[in-house]
């Protein structure tokens, strides 16, 4: 698996992870990230500001009642040079110098610190985790080896401190097996996604300006870290400042906690639902990713999103559609978008306008799924006709910890190079995997770091491989057609027909009866002649009949039949249309007149035909030769996109010849007859 690691983090980690020996009993190992994360953060901020306690606490008397509540907040940390300060008459040392209070003392200790910290060890709930490790005896144990440990900044600098949480982060996960997942995606795949992402903007990164990162769905902060990593690899003028939002306490804390220690003070990660609550309004990034709930039921919000949708349109954040409640992850990609930076390349020189990059990791539902016009469908037609989906890389199954479904990295950009523009490319790295020694949950597989190189080069230099496909964004829409056929009515009045009828509306007795007499009783295989001698008949007699009526009366004295005449909807003067044959209009031999007929619905049948072939060339090379009297209803052809990777990767093996398969029979069969001659003597 990818580590970025140095002996140093590596070593402290090692050290820190030994004290989770103490754990085992009262804590399973999926709960082991409870304490240790908790702990490495408490123990790192102490160290950080030792220096500069008692400035912190000089200052705090004589300000304590003059300041006002964020005077007083900003005036401390500025006291210690930090995002953050602790007002606590203790530190570790006084903590491990009064064993018999270590609980009421460390509870003290932590509130001592400021608002942002107190929130974070809120969503941890660590005064539980308190409160359980004083019980089992172990709580003084534990704050005592974890002040062995030196955290100082002097010792482990921010960029190591940042290594050896991230470190400690992975293994809490880990432990965790089968657990882990939700909230802890593969740090190789966050790799591959932050190489594909940033990579073709190299030079562009090589300029000491800052660019923002953006993660609404950021978890423990995985991807924002990583991002920050690749970027100090390739570039330490040029500065990330990332941000986030994550909904689950424990994984918002964990992440703003890593910010924190690695003393990011313009990132910024917020806690709360993107969906419903975002903390970012009307806010641009340059760049994007996230990785989503791979099946995100979103019922909970439906109403406030749904409602954003309708009032709002394109001026919010889902104008393109809504998916299906069961599987919300086109919502945050949406969402992301909506926070796009304009593409203006006549304001390059003025760093602005130069558009936004998006790495979002999804399953296969927004790949094909939804029917044309549903939500899905909708929002797969609004990006690829906006030309803003670059490419997608179909991942090996068994890649993470929760799940075994298909997984698809999906690049979406408002600024393709002029190469891509128009072209959508697929990249199939299903086969490049390399077997774990042992397995985490789902996950037995991860990309080592030749497949991220071999994926990241293909994607880069866009041509077309085994495993590289490029396409026109062209290739994927299709009209969907539907083909109607004419419906063919056998008229026949009979008694028991004639009594269902008259139950229902039995004041039209007189006008059947002389339907009755006039008409007959025998089969006639021509509504519309029928349709015609009833309404002549009807007007002698003055009645006039409601349409429920007159539907009524056809539906109960018909049946399909498909040897009967078409019903003709309408007529009109010939016209030198092209293609009117196409559209249902059937000239009648020898007038100048064209017919349309009623359509049978239970004859009804769809196309997809391909955007780029006329849905008039189709229908008569391969649907009118053998369909003389069907037609295309031309106001209901829709516009809609699929991508199927299977259709351009699949490999077909082709069946073996005939005569091999005859040939392996028979000598089967000549060796079960010796084997019977055997045992039969």
């Amino acid at each position: 698996m990818i580590k970025e690691q140095t002996a140093d983090h590596q070593q402290i980690s090692n050290l820190i992870w030994q004290i989770a020996d103490l754990l085992r009993g009262p804590y399973q190992p999926a709960e082991y990230e409870r304490v240790m994360l908790p702990m490495t953060v408490l123990r790192r901020f102490d160290s950080t500001l030792a220096a500069t306690k008692q400035d912190v606490l000089a200052k705090y008397e004589p300000s304590k009642n003059r300041l006002q509540d964020d005077a007083l907040e900003s005036m401390r940390n500025q006291a210690v040079g930090e995002k953050f300060h602790n007002r606590s008459e203790l530190n570790w040392e006084k903590l491990t110098a009064d064993p018999y209070n270590i609980a009421q003392n460390f509870i003290s200790y932590i509130n001592g610190f400021s608002k942002n910290v107190r929130d974070i060890f809120e969503r941890f709930e660590f005064a539980a985790e308190i409160e359980k490790m004083n019980q089992e005896k172990i709580l003084y144990l534990v704050i005592s080896k974890f002040g062995d440990i030196d955290l100082s900044p002097n010792s482990v600098d921010n960029r190591v401190m940042g290594l050896l949480f991230e470190d400690l982060i992975r293994r809490s996960f880990e432990a965790a097996n089968k657990n882990a997942g939700e909230h802890f995606t593969p740090p190789e795949i966050i790799r591959l996604m932050v190489e594909i992402l940033l990579a073709p903007d190299e030079e562009m990164l090589t300029k000491p300006q800052i660019y923002k990162l953006f993660d609404p769905t950021c978890g423990t902060g995985g991807m924002l870290a990583a991002a920050q990593n690749y970027l100090r690899e390739k570039n330490k003028l040029a500065k990330l400042v990332v941000f986030g939002q994550e909904v689950n306490p424990r994984a918002y804390a964990i992440a703003a906690c890593d910010l924190l220690i690695k003393d990011n003070h313009q990132s910024c990660i917020q806690f709360g639902d993107s969906l419903t609550d975002d903390k970012y309004p009307n806010q641009t990034f340059d760049y994007f990713l996230a990785s989503p709930p791979l099946k995100m039921n979103w019922q909970k919000q439906q109403n406030e999103i749904k409602e954003e949708h309708e009032q709002l349109g394109f001026d919010g954040r889902f104008g393109a559609g809504l998916p299906t409640v069961y599987d919300g992850s086109l919502l945050f990609l949406q969402h992301q978008i909506s926070k796009f930076v304009p593409y203006q390349p006549e304001n390059h020189q003025n760093n602005s306008g130069h558009g936004s990059r998006l790495a979002i990791l999804l399953n296969q539902t927004p790949l094909f799924s939804g029917g044309v016009g549903g939500g899905v469908s909708k929002i797969r037609k609004w990006i690829i006709e906006n030309d803003w989906l670059e490419a997608i890389i179909a991942l090996p199954e068994q890649m993470f910890y929760h799940t075994d479904i298909a997984t698809y990295i999906w690049i979406v950009t408002n600024r393709k190079p002029k190469e891509r523009q128009d072209k959508i490319q697929l990249i199939d790295a299903r086969q490049r995997w390399q077997n774990m020694r042992e397995n985490f949950g789902n996950k037995s597989r991860y990309f080592s770091e030749e497949n991220i190189a071999d994926v990241v080069r293909e994607y880069a230099e866009f041509v077309e491989t085994e495993t590289s496909k490029i396409f026109d964004r062209r290739d994927f829409g299709y009209n969907r057609v539907r083909i109607e056929r004419p419906l063919r009515l056998m008229y026949q009045m009979d008694l028991d027909r004639k009594s269902r009828f008259l139950d229902a509306v039995p004041h039209l007795l007189d006008d059947v009866q002389a339907i009755d007499r006039e008409l007959g009783r025998e089969p006639r295989s021509d509504w519309n002649q029928v349709n015609h001698l009833i309404q002549e008949l009807l007007k002698q007699r003055s009645s006039r009949w409601k349409k429920a009526e007159r539907k009524l009366f056809r539906d109960v004295f018909t049946e399909r039949d498909p040897q009967a005449k078409p019903v003709i909807l309408k007529e009109r003067e010939a016209t030198g249309e092209p293609n009117a044959r196409v559209w249902g209009w059937f000239p009648v031999p020898g007038q100048n007149i064209q017919q349309m007929y009623e359509a049978d619905s239970k004859l009804r049948t769809f196309e997809k035909i391909n955007l780029k072939q006329e849905v008039s060339d189709y229908f008569l090379a391969e649907l009118a030769p053998y369909l003389t009297d069907a037609w295309v209803d031309r106001a209901s052809i829709r516009i809609a996109y699929e991508i199927n990777f299977n259709r351009y990767f699949y490999d077909r093996t082709p069946p073996r010849p005939l005569a091999e398969i005859d040939a392996e029979i028979k000598q089967m069969g000549e060796k079960m007859m010796r084997l019977l001659q055997e045992v039969t003597g």
